[in-house]
């Protein structure tokens, strides 16, 4: 075979492997942190349940997939899009849009959890464990990874933040108020008119009417 053409097939090899590598994903993934080994610290010997960085490369990320954190109370899951917050260990210096902690509200410890992230932007993301003062991500509880497009996120997380909260009325609001007749004023009951028709006045004019009447006949 001519070196030409070796070298053709070569590129085309290439090419179709880096295609195939690139294959728009068909559906959304749960990725286990750490397979069975879990998201997990040894305190006494000062060492994680597995290599997650090792872990991580083994995986394809994308939009709309979800790590699930099998743990306990025992550890946290932090992410972060902050790679200075990741690399120092600790939330102390963490802003409010891109950090996060995960956990499931328990204070006791070594109670087991289920910890389901969601990976809703694109690119780099970090998870850390800043348990006992970051000891536990500085020994390895803590990795890295990059989040790829794939599907775009699904309905259920692409949805728009809610409306502020608004301060429902309080209870005074559903009285009826007060009904205001015409030509007059604002008045509760049958406390008479104002500036409208004289009712005194108008009793008085019908009596004169009927008497006239009367006194005619």
């Amino acid at each position: 075979m001519e070196l030409g053409a070796f070298l053709r097939l070569t590129v085309i090899a290439v090419m179709l492997t880096a295609a195939a590598s690139q294959t728009t994903p068909t559906g959304y993934a749960n990725h286990t942190v750490g397979g069975s080994a879990g998201w997990f610290f040894n305190s006494t010997t000062n060492t994680s349940a597995a290599n997650y960085s090792s872990w991580a490369a083994t995986q394809t990320f994308n939009l709309g997939d979800f790590l699930i954190f099998n743990t306990n109370s025992n550890q946290t899951v932090i992410q972060t899009y902050n790679e200075s917050t990741f690399r120092s260990c600790t939330t102390d210096d963490a802003l409010n849009n891109d950090t996060i902690q995960y956990g499931g509200g328990s204070t006791a410890f070594g109670e087991a959890l289920t910890i389901p992230v969601p990976l809703t932007i694109k690119g780099p993301n970090y998870f850390f464990s800043d348990a006992e003062d970051g000891a536990q991500c500085q020994s390895g509880l803590a990795f890295e990874i990059q989040v790829n497009h794939g599907l775009g996120l699904p309905p259920s997380l692409n949805q728009p933040p809610p409306p502020p909260y608004v301060t429902p009325p309080g209870p005074d609001f559903s009285q009826t108020p007060p009904v205001t007749i015409a030509g007059g004023s604002q008045a509760p009951g049958n406390s008479g008119f104002k500036n409208g028709v004289n009712v005194r006045g108008v009793a008085c004019a019908l009596l004169f009417g009927v008497a006239f009447l009367c006194f005619r006949h």
